[in-house]
Parts: C-alpha cells; structure tokens; sequence
C-alpha cells in the first residue's frame, strides 16, 4: 500500500481526520495522501503522524494522478465528484449515505462481503452506515450457525456521529446545565445534555427516521438476505464516541449460547466482554480508538423459540467509518 496515491476528501472533518490517522498508522507515506476540504480550508495544515499535510481544493487536483479516494464530505459533494473521480480511473470509497442502496454500487464491510465486489463492475465502493457495521460484525457469525430470520435493533448513539458540531452542542450544553442556565437545541431536534433523543435524522412516510431505514435495508444488502425482519430504533445519547447497539435476532435453528460464543470469538474484527457475574462488559469509553467491535450481554431468551440477545459497542468515527474504508484499500492493494 506504500506506493498508492490516497486523496481524502472532507479532510477536516472528524471522520476524515480520523482517516489521515490511520493512513498515517499503516505507513502511507505523507507524499502519496492529498487531504482535499471546502474552500474555507484550502492552505490549512492537517497532522500526520509527525508532520503536516496542506488542504487543497477538490477542484485543483488531477483525479488520474490517484489511486484511491476516501470521501467523507456530505453526500452532495459525493454525489457531485464521486463519479466524476471514478471515470479518471480512480477507485472511490464513499462514506456517505449517497451510493450505498444503488443496485449498482457495492455495499462493503471487509470481513462480512467483500467477496461481494465480484459481482458489480463499479469503481464506487459504498461504505455502510456506523451503527450497522457493528451490528453486522457481530450478526454474520450467527447469521452463518444459525440462520438469521429476524432482528428488533435499538441503538444508543453518540453525539460525534453527528459530525464536530453534535459533539460541540453537547459540551456547550452539559456546560449552560452545570451552571444552571437555559438551553437551546440547534444542530440536534432537542437538548442532548444529561438527555436521550429518540430521533436520528429526519423522519420518512413510514414514520422511521431514515436513520433506521438505513440500518434495517444496508443489513440486508450486506448479508444479501432480503427477507430478514428488522425493525430499529435510533437514539442519540450524550457520550461523545462509541455507538452502542442492543439486538434481539430469531433463527432458523436452535440457539446453543456456547457455540455463539465460540463463532463471535473466532470471527475477524469482534471480541467478546460478557463476564456478568463480575460486572464485565463492554461500554463506549471501552472501545473509544479501538479497531474492534466488543460484544457483551450474550443470553438466549428464555421464551422465544430460537433466540437470543445481545449487547455491543464500537467506535463509530473510527470502525464504523475511516477504519472500514481504509479496510477495503488495503484488501483491494492485496488483491494486486
């Protein structure tokens, strides 16, 4: 991967700093990475690993000088250069909700589908929604037992998926609260602060959010069953990383606890925390940095015929977003 060309666009936001971390981690050289933002940002200096790299307009760069490029910058910008990137012969992972239900468009968590790419003839790769990637790193294993018939997700999301402004008005407000002043909600529907939203983007017909849209159609295009009931639940809470996901799912077959065990332990990318009798499991601040999905709070369901529930975490900015993507280069390079 040392001698690719990696354009970032949406450099400077929490996503695409996160990217330049890790492509900074895995040894990119800082000559072969372009961070590309809006205007406003053009001439700024972003950090990577020991040095700085200068922000640069989308429209100033050759899109056939680079091999690869991440886009997390909104899906109207996605929607906009994307293509226009793809046809210079450079392979695009897109972040954005944009492109990841269009039939023609891979759907992509490395360790789940990736074998998937065979079947599409695209250079836009689609990188799914955060809190579905962990929810379907820990369901393919146990999809793969025991045979997935039907999941009821509710989520507990951090403010950061809302972008540095979420994360902004959380601590604005949590500061007006301590001092016992008002509060106004701008960038969230309601006060966050010392508070749980139930609503996640803006509500559809159906009246889900299509937030929970997102998740309940992405999962069956990944684990490309479409006949699995899903229903979800979006909340954002007050913690600035690491989403969590509380999953009930019913199976074609018996469910054996210790086999789930032992499959979700054997699986790439997931790692179990469910000690309950010492008060061990898996919370946001655990997973804050980490590359893994954590799941804990492994139990069958005591009258439901074949089920289980089941408690995980990840984070979001980094496993369900920058690491995702950088994922899908580095098994493409591999590939080569």
């Amino acid at each position: 991967m040392k001698n690719k060309k990696i354009l970032v666009v949406g450099a400077t936001g929490r996503v695409g700093r996160e990217m330049l971390s890790i492509l900074s981690e895995v040894g990119l050289p800082a000559q072969n990475v372009v961070p590309v933002a809006s205007e406003r940002s053009i001439g700024k200096s972003l950090p990577y690993g020991r040095t700085a790299l200068e922000v640069r307009s989308i429209n100033s760069v050759n899109f056939s000088d680079y091999d690869y490029a991440l886009f997390s910058a909104g899906s109207a910008v996605s929607a906009k250069y994307a293509p226009k990137v793809a046809e210079s012969g450079c392979i695009v992972v897109d972040n954005t909700s944009f492109f990841r239900m269009k039939e023609d468009v891979p759907l992509i968590v490395p360790e789940i589908n990736f074998d998937a790419l065979e079947r599409y003839n695209s250079r836009i790769i689609s990188n799914p929604n955060c809190s579905t990637i962990q929810m379907v790193m820990a369901l393919k294993p146990l999809h793969d037992t025991f045979g997935l018939k039907e999941v009821v997700v509710s989520t507990y999301q951090a403010t950061s998926g809302a972008g540095q402004k979420g994360v902004d008005e959380l601590m604005e407000q949590t500061e007006l609260v301590l001092h016992g002043k008002s509060t106004t909600a701008h960038h969230f529907k309601r006060q966050i602060a010392f508070n749980v939203i139930p609503q996640i983007d803006e509500f559809a017909n159906s009246a889900y959010t299509k937030e929970e849209l997102k998740m309940m159609n992405e999962t069956k295009k990944i684990l490309n069953k479409s006949d699995i009931i899903i229903t979800a639940t979006c909340v954002r809470v007050p913690v600035i990383v690491g989403h969590a996901v509380s999953v009930f799912a019913r199976f074609e077959k018996p469910v054996d606890i210790q086999l789930a065990h032992q499959v979700l332990s054997d699986f790439s990318g997931v790692k179990i925390i469910d000690n309950p009798g010492q008060y061990e499991y898996a919370t946001p601040i655990d997973c804050a940095s980490k590359n893994d999905v954590y799941v804990s709070r492994i139990r069958k369901h005591p009258d439901a015929e074949n089920a289980m529930s089941f408690w995980c975490v990840a984070d979001n900015v980094r496993k369900g977003a920058a690491l995702n993507a950088i994922q899908i280069v580095q098994r493409l390079v591999a590939q080569q």
